[in-house]
């Protein structure tokens, strides 16, 4: 039995799928966090909160690295750590530099944090030779307009530092950029009061389907697991609608995506880590959208387990721990599994759900969420705002992005404005 280190979390999806699978591969865990109301708050479902199984809970400031490494070295000291984790990409550089100083096994701190902060990758890709589009980090709005005007229209502006596509805008005037720049610095702290970096991204707007690759990297190789396809709505924003693994696309593309994210994974040095890389198919081939170095949110490791067997939440504990991750697909009997997101796109409070009950008792389906009503709800404007989901499977080919939408189309959603 190992113990691991679990360094803050999310308090969704991977709040649930990496302390099951440290359970099922027989360790346990110590949380840490400096809010633990912020999880007990959001309860999945009503129920306790899965952090709660953790064999210690430790509070301490996870926001300032200076004082927790000592503070995380006396525990260490007392309890024992074999391991390094967390969910939250916002503690992902904290959790690099805690294994570091412990001498556990994990990725470089420099590594993670290249690739969790866009304008980093970004550099280092383009050092690395991998053809990208032309991009402009800017550190104010004056500095903005005069690289949209060098750079072109369309562009996508987007934080260095934030996830779930928040803030992410694509602009196609001068009016649309100062619009989107406003907002974003209105945001000086993102979730879990972590001062943003004020600096912006410019992009020169990728036009093409978009999917990941979702490797593990460990002792110096990294391993593909697959490729899944995302939707993506919301226009101005990158509203990720829905996913399917594996993605429905030619030998030739799926190639052509493993080699792109693999040369990135090499260029930002990643090793140690499950990762996952958003990759635009553009005429010209493919391009980098970022490098993630923790697994697939959204569901799409549970997409990957129903089809291949293989479960990337545990694969993220065994490398974690230093060891070498098992990834043998075995049989599942289903070729495809898609899931689709309920997204709102007005304001209000949620009544109900019509469709529910017959969606819930169709063939294929593997899961269905939905929020509760009297739920306040907000228009999207990221991944963060979804009203629920639907999950389901195809034991005979790439039908499952299919099933997925006619299911999708039954649920209707009644928002009452306030």
């Amino acid at each position: 039995m190992a113990h691991l280190l679990m360094v803050e979390s999310w308090v969704g999806s991977m709040s649930r799928l990496l302390p099951r699978a440290i359970r099922e591969g027989g360790h346990e865990f110590t949380f840490l966090t400096r809010d633990l109301h912020h999880y007990l708050r959001s309860a999945p479902e009503g129920t306790a909160h899965p952090l709660l199984a953790a064999r210690h809970v430790l509070t301490a400031d996870t926001n300032d690295t200076e004082t927790l490494l000592p503070f995380v070295e006396a525990a260490h000291r007392t309890l024992g750590f074999d391991g390094v984790i967390t969910s939250c990409d916002y503690y992902l550089p904290t959790a690099a530099r805690t294994a570091a100083r412990l001498g556990l096994p994990g990725p470089t701190p420099e590594a993670v944090e290249s690739a969790c902060r866009k304008d980093a990758t970004r550099r280092a890709l383009a050092d690395a030779g991998l053809p990208g589009p032309r991009f402009a980090v800017c550190a104010d709005w004056s500095a903005a307009a005069e690289a949209a005007r060098e750079i072109g229209y369309p562009l996508v502006l987007k934080p260095v530092d934030l996830c779930a596509g928040m803030f992410v805008r694509r602009v196609d005037d001068e009016a649309a950029l100062a619009h989107a720049h406003r907002a974003l610095a209105a945001f000086p702290v993102n979730a879990r009061g972590q001062r943003r970096a004020p600096v912006v991204l410019l992009e020169e707007l990728l036009e093409g389907p978009e999917v990941s690759v979702e490797a593990v990297s460990y002792g110096g190789t990294a391993h593909v697991v697959g490729v899944t396809d995302k939707s993506v709505g919301g226009a101005p924003a990158f509203i990720e609608t829905g996913h399917m693994f594996p993605a429905a696309l030619s030998p030739a593309d799926t190639e052509a995506a493993e080699e792109t994210a693999l040369r990135a994974l090499k260029a930002l040095g990643l090793d140690g880590v499950v990762t996952h890389t958003e990759i635009k198919l553009t005429a010209d081939g493919p391009r980098v959208v970022e490098v993630n170095p923790r697994p697939a949110g959204n569901r799409i490791t549970e997409l990957i387990r129903h089809v291949t067997g293989i479960d990337l939440a545990a694969a993220c504990v065994d490398v974690a721990l230093g060891r070498e991750p098992d990834l043998r697909r075995r049989p599942t009997g289903l070729k495809s599994a898609a899931i689709g997101f309920l997204v709102p796109y007005d304001d209000g409070a949620l009544e109900a759900v019509d469709g529910a009950e017959a969606v819930a008792a169709a063939s294929g389906l593997l899961e269905l969420r939905l929020a509760e009503p009297g739920k306040e709800v907000k228009a999207a404007g990221s991944n963060n705002e979804y009203l629920g989901h639907v999950m389901a499977g195809d034991a005979e080919g790439l039908g499952a992005r299919d099933r997925v939408a006619a299911l999708l189309a039954e649920l209707r959603p009644r928002v009452v404005s306030r």
